[in-house]
């Protein structure tokens, strides 16, 4: 039984999970989604889900600095209804304010390229998310 952690934008949707224990967060995937035309990457997430086994979901969900919900909010949670109703597990939505600078800064001080980064940065993001989340529960 592990958890899922999503960062969700309009072109992609990084993917992380735990692992059984709920300690550690490793990073799966990017999916790529195209939020215009309705394909938000469902039936991958579906099938990862039942890969990993997984039994509850953390949803990324940028606040403004300023802790109002802009757009991209709304689109999280539209996201996590879709989430609800397609599986029926709990999704939490966790404030990702400044995950995706986070994630970005650590690829650069590992010195990855500015082409690899772009490959992983949302990975890198959904994994800080889901750390975040784990260890506000442990």
């Amino acid at each position: 039984m592990r958890i899922m952690g999503l960062d969700v934008g309009s072109k992609t949707v990084g993917v992380a999970v735990s692992d059984a224990f709920g300690w550690t967060a490793q990073g799966v995937e990017t999916i790529k989604i195209n939020e215009v035309e309705a394909e938000f990457g469902i039936e991958r997430i579906a099938e990862l889900v039942k890969e990993y086994t997984v039994t509850e979901f953390v949803v990324g969900y940028p606040k403004n600095m300023n802790n109002t919900i802009g757009p991209r909010g709304e689109a999280s949670e539209n996201y996590k209804k879709m989430l609800e109703e397609r599986f029926g597990f709990p999704v939490k939505l966790w404030d990702e304010r400044l995950t995706t600078m986070a994630a970005e800064r650590m690829l650069i001080e590992a010195d990855v390229s500015r082409k690899k980064r772009k490959q992983v940065i949302d990975k890198m993001a959904a994994v800080m998310i889901l750390q975040g989340y784990l260890d506000s529960k442990n």
